[in-house]
């Protein structure tokens, strides 16, 4: 049961009112101590969700002249909420209290106002009239931001406005214009922004990813933990290991016997250095830690140890393979906790791409959220996990503890085996990307998993430890190549999912058949449920998909090309709507619309070299059961067909390929490739018999 929070006073003047405070996103109880003496004001305790990254607002960066006040608007904002009066005129998304995060970017806006305001010789709130905030307000349109920050940030300033009328000692900073006029002046022109702005993640770099992110989760996973135990029982025995002289004399011995073969000396590195290992020694020796550092002094190891370094190997038998051989020949003590950190990341690259889940609700899942079916069921596994983004309290509020989502993501096989591993990488009930358990050298203070942003940082010093791993063996052809549009971070996976299952049939090579069956999962999980899921994104991108379709069409048609097939005048028909979509923002609302329109059902497949204009109930390749094509299972014969010179032309080099293939196998394959190289030609002379341009199209 949560406690009646104290009340909390504002110094320094006796009429400073008192205003009880709050429970604050999520469970935050406690007062804001110390308000006068503290430089800065933690917000730690007040956001419970444990993927994010902790804010703190510093007041040394605010200018001397407005700190007070800025203190006591900050005071207010953070205990008091907006009044029922006020939300009646807003917009639905309009909350009484704000979210941790934003709390910080609000104050953080006052204090860009405060410089601003001071830079041209303002030093009271008072003197911040209206015509003042409008003159702000147009520098904030104008600097170059993108339209939603723009809105977002006169937004947090009306907050300012109301919070210092609800202050005990409101200073009368003025009403902002855009209140009375309207926030479109203060605008710059609309761009595209969210999940939607981010750029999909290239082919040529998802694809290797992808196959080095599951590979080491299936092959060398088990390799990793098994080092990683033995790591941390040789480095326990070391610090238990007393000194006595019988342990002094195992050790000489021990050094003994490298000396007189000039054996390479257990080393690692340490800050750049190469240096000692010595609890690796220790270990194996049997002498205590002082007793090694002691005697590798004397006796001038760690000078040798520059010309003669070594590696540590430790006792684990290796499993895993990496073309058809193992992957190492041992699994070396000082890398054992590197290999883990691999592991760790692995693990949720494979989570994030293959579910659509956002990176902060993995970084919250818990062992045991993705229990087994139940035995001889044909159930699927299904993940449970809390949503953070959405989650909203009663009074519609943000909730920074998250809520259990109502809807389980749908797992399959790779993100169970990922699932699975983290499994044993934390105890029982813990979060799966508990810090404890992922930052190996050393955790930082409190609890949570590891943060967004340093899962980002991991994916890519993963990918830059897989292109090492490639050189090092001689697989070019395994590098993962640098994406054209920079980073990979971890907001793009998520997109790139929607990208890759609304434009690529047949999926990655790495996982042809999974994205068949991801796709109807998606769809099958979220068909009750689009808020908060990937459904309103895999939307967009096959609305996308379609319009680019359309447009390549159009653009084709209007340069002559020729197209055949039963569906060639309805594909020309929805040709011709293409230049009204072209170049226009798609939110999912147009999206659900663009999908709706039955003229616009055009779905291009490469993989069959035809192009479907999806007419259900002349469907083949699910006999009219769905509103839209299954095109993996495309059926020649189809009334929805239609084939365009491009795809005759790529009919014909297939067919050229074919053939020569045909040359070197046995007679019955070669005649087999003969036939169907045969059956391709005749395909792209019945086009090239029977095709019509936009003119015959249109006429």
């Amino acid at each position: 049961m949560t406690a009646t929070p104290a009340p909390v006073r504002v110094p320094p003047g006796p009429d400073t009112p008192v205003i009880p405070a709050h429970r604050i996103a999520g469970g935050y109880t406690g007062p804001i101590a110390r308000y006068a003496a503290a430089p800065a004001w933690p917000l730690i305790p007040m956001n419970a969700n444990p993927g994010v990254t902790h804010s703190t607002i510093h007041w040394p960066t605010f200018p001397d002249p407005f700190r007070e006040e800025m203190r006591l608007a900050a005071w207010t904002l953070l205990n008091g909420e907006l009044p029922a009066v006020f939300l009646r005129e807003r917009h639905p998304t309009w909350r009484s209290r704000q979210a941790p995060k934003a709390l910080c970017q609000t104050i953080g806006t006052w204090c860009r106002l405060a410089v601003w305001l001071t830079d041209r010789g303002i030093t009271t709130l008072s003197d911040c009239t209206t015509q003042v905030l409008s003159e702000y307000g147009r520098h904030l349109r104008d600097s170059g931001a993108v339209r939603i920050t723009v809105h977002s940030v006169l937004s947090w300033l009306t907050r300012l406005w109301v919070f210092d009328q609800l202050s005990g000692r409101p200073s009368g900073v003025g009403r902002p214009p855009w209140e009375t006029e309207g926030v479109d002046d203060y605008l710059p022109p609309a761009t595209p922004g969210g999940e939607n702005a981010a750029e999909a993640i290239a082919e040529q770099t998802m694809g290797p990813l992808l196959v080095w992110a599951i590979r080491t989760v299936e092959e060398f996973s088990d390799d990793i933990l098994s080092a990683w135990a033995e790591h941390n029982r040789l480095h326990a025995q070391a610090a238990g290991n007393s000194a006595t002289p019988a342990s002094r004399a195992a050790l000489r011995a021990f050094m003994d016997r490298i000396d007189a073969d000039q054996l390479p000396i257990p080393t690692t590195q340490w800050l750049g250095r190469t240096t000692i290992a010595g609890a690796y020694i220790a270990a194996h020796s049997g002498a205590s830690l002082s007793q090694v550092y002691s005697a590798t002094r004397n006796h001038g190891w760690r000078q040798a140890a520059l010309d003669r370094p070594g590696p540590c190997p430790l006792r684990v038998q290796v499993t895993g393979k990496l073309g058809g051989l193992p992957w190492r020949e041992t699994v070396d003590y000082t890398e054992a906790g590197f290999l883990m950190r691999q592991l760790g990341t692995a693990c949720f690259i494979v989570i994030v791409y293959l579910t659509g889940m956002r990176p902060g609700e993995a970084a919250g899942l818990r062992s045991g959220c993705c229990p087994d079916p139940e035995p001889n069921s044909t159930g699927r596994h299904l993940i449970t996990s809390t949503v953070y983004k959405t989650a909203r309290d009663e009074d519609g509020n943000h909730r920074s503890e998250g809520e259990v989502r109502d809807a389980p993501w749908v797992a399959i096989a790779p993100v169970v085996n990922a699932i699975r591993v983290l499994e044993r990488m934390v105890p029982q009930g813990q979060l799966l990307f508990d810090h404890h358990a992922h930052d190996l050298r050393g955790t930082r203070a409190g609890t949570g998993s590891l943060t967004v942003h340093t899962l980002g940082t991991r994916v890519e010093d993963f990918i830059t430890w897989a292109n090492h791993e490639a050189a090092a063996r001689g697989l070019a052809h395994e590098v993962i190549p640098p994406d054209p549009h920079g980073r990979i971070g971890t907001e793009r996976f998520r997109r790139s999912l929607a990208w890759h299952i609304a434009r690529r049939p047949g999926g990655l090579v790495a996982l042809a058949i999974q994205y068949g069956h991801l796709r109807t999962f998606v769809a099958t999980g979220y068909a009750a449920r689009s808020r908060d899921g990937i459904h309103d994104l895999l939307d967009v991108e096959t609305a996308r998909a379609t319009i680019d379709t359309v447009a390549d069409l159009n653009a084709a048609l209007e340069d002559g090309l020729g197209i055949s097939g039963p569906a060639a005048r309805r594909a020309i028909k929805a040709a011709a709507t293409a230049p009204q979509y072209t170049g226009t923002v798609i939110t999912a609302r147009q999206a659900r619309r663009i999908l709706a329109n039955p003229r616009l059902a055009v779905y291009d497949n490469p993989h069959t070299l035809l192009m479907c204009v999806y007419k259900r109930d002349k469907a083949l390749c699910h006999r009219g059961l769905k509103d839209t094509p299954s095109l993996d299972q495309c059926v020649p014969a189809c009334a929805n067909i239609a084939r365009t010179d491009q795809h005759a032309t790529s009919l014909r080099r297939r067919a050229t390929t074919l053939a020569q293939q045909a040359g070197h196998v046995p007679g019955p394959l070669g005649e087999r490739l003969r036939d169907n190289a045969a059956r391709l030609r005749d395909l792209a002379d019945a086009h090239h018999r029977t095709h019509i341009s936009l003119q015959d199209g249109t006429a």
